[in-house]
């Protein structure tokens, strides 16, 4: 840090004050830009309920051809409880060089680009930045690659390990021929199916290792590099996507989303009412091409409520009841997740009606789990409308140390739908217990206040 000192004579002292104010208000700003720089840049795509979930894109050269090579391209899903639903991913990038696409297997380029200068044999994409997309099911066999064809959806790790992969190959021309010459792809993006992914750098790392199909020998791939993909809701929309209620036996009060939880900039223009026959109307249902929301009208416009109920209470266990509605007459939820954290998720003893896995991001803590859809029973939520929701119920155990309805200790401390963090009612609105001081300080100061007025009368 620079010091300033300032010489006797008035205009000297003038000066002198002036550069040290400029001075500590840079340091001011620089400050506050390199806060600033790291929230955004590192808490903005860290979860901390999932801290090192990502999406890894592998390239794997498997061999050389004439003007180029021939790379097999897989995506890894490593996020818990993230899947990629329809319309599927998109993966784009520019090329280092002017490398050309001859050829794919198991994806294809939305656009093939100017291939004018090539005579004979037209590539597939000539395009500096190609945008890449999987194949829908059901193509030709010779068109399919391992781990392709899905439409572009991806499982999440947590729910679905093995769908939670796709992958495809592409003969890259007019690039190098061997991995002292080949200039590695830069920018890439990722949509999945929207924004939100953010794609570092690509890195050559150690080649990847095969075993054959007998698994008695190992083969490896020319070269390796791969790319990093992490999510940040934040850079996915400006509002939440899901907002969360509660209520409970001991409180005839239920405890709505909070109003506007999702954003209500355009209440007036994608949102209808329920019983108006506007929402029966024939092709209300149709998805529109940008996959923009058509809300049943409410006070908190989210596509996705999550109901928390407090059901009932044993000597050794409790209960709660789990609803999700789809508010969405656009949009069906194919593979759904939710993702709870309480206390007491540590001691489930039963879940009925859904599939559940804990979730340990931290070895010492076990208070997260994720709830899903059983598969072919109700791992789809359908759009809005009287099959629009879907429902479980949850056994806990009490640990007598801790348990307790006192000041909302039975509600979640965050939930998330798919993904995205809901969002939760203020504190100060959660169901209390009745004739309890701690949760009702408006009724306590009432009666302290009659006893005054009582014994001020006797007076």
């Amino acid at each position: 840090m620079e010091f300033f000192s300032c010489a006797n004579s008035v205009p000297e002292i003038a000066l002198c004050q002036r550069r040290r104010k400029c001075h500590s208000f840079l340091e001011l700003k620089f400050t506050l830009l390199a806060i600033l720089f790291f929230m955004f840049s590192h808490a903005a795509a860290y979860d901390p309920l999932d801290p090192t979930g990502n999406i890894t894109i592998k390239w794997d050269v498997m061999s050389w051809t004439a003007d180029g090579y021939v790379a097999a391209v897989t995506m890894n899903n490593f996020q818990m409880f993230r899947h990629i639903g329809a319309p599927g991913w998109t993966l784009g990038w520019q090329w280092a060089k002017k490398e050309v696409i001859w050829t794919m297997v198991g994806a294809q380029t939305t656009e093939q680009g100017d291939c004018s200068k090539f005579k004979g044999n037209i590539p597939h994409c000539c395009k500096r930045n190609p945008t890449v997309v999987d194949l829908l099911p059901g193509v030709p066999y010779n068109q399919q690659f391992t781990n392709c064809c899905k439409g572009g959806v991806v499982s999440s790790w947590g729910q679905d390990p093995s769908g939670a992969v796709s992958a495809f190959q592409v003969s890259v021309g007019v690039a190098g021929t061997s991995n002292k010459t080949v200039k590695l792809p830069k920018n890439f993006t990722l949509l999945g199916p929207g924004p939100g992914y953010t794609c570092g750098p690509a890195k050559v790392v150690p080649s990847t290792v095969f075993l054959t199909p007998d698994r008695r020998r190992k083969t490896q791939a020319l070269m390796t590099w791969n790319v990093t993909c992490t999510y940040s809701q934040l850079l996915a929309s400006k509002n939440p996507s899901c907002c969360v209620s509660f209520s409970s036996f001991y409180n005839e009060t239920i405890t709505p989303c909070p109003s506007c939880a999702c954003g209500c900039q355009n209440k007036k223009n994608n949102c209808i009412m329920s019983d108006s026959k506007a929402a029966h109307s024939k092709g209300i249902n149709t998805p529109k091409k940008d996959n923009s929301p058509l809300l049943q009208c409410t006070h908190h416009m989210c596509p996705i409520r999550v109901h928390w109920h407090v059901k009932l209470n044993y000597r050794d266990y409790w209960r709660v009841k789990i609803a999700i509605t789809n508010f969405n007459y656009r949009m069906n939820y194919t593979q759904w997740t939710l993702v709870a954290q309480h206390p007491n998720l540590n001691n489930v003893t039963q879940v009925f009606s859904f599939d559940y896995k804990p979730l340990v991001p931290y070895e010492s803590i076990n208070d997260t789990g994720m709830f899903y859809g059983m598969k072919f029973y109700n791992d789809l939520l359908m759009e809005a409308g009287v099959q629009g929701n879907v429902q479980s119920e949850v056994l806990l155990q009490k640990n007598k140390d801790t348990f307790t309805f006192k000041q909302g200790w039975a509600f979640p401390r965050r939930v998330y739908f798919n993904g995205d963090e809901c969002m939760l009612p203020p504190p100060d609105a959660y169901p209390f217990l009745p004739n309890s001081a701690n949760a009702n300080p408006v009724t306590s100061l009432a009666i302290a206040a009659s006893v005054l007025l009582v014994i001020l009368a006797i007076w």
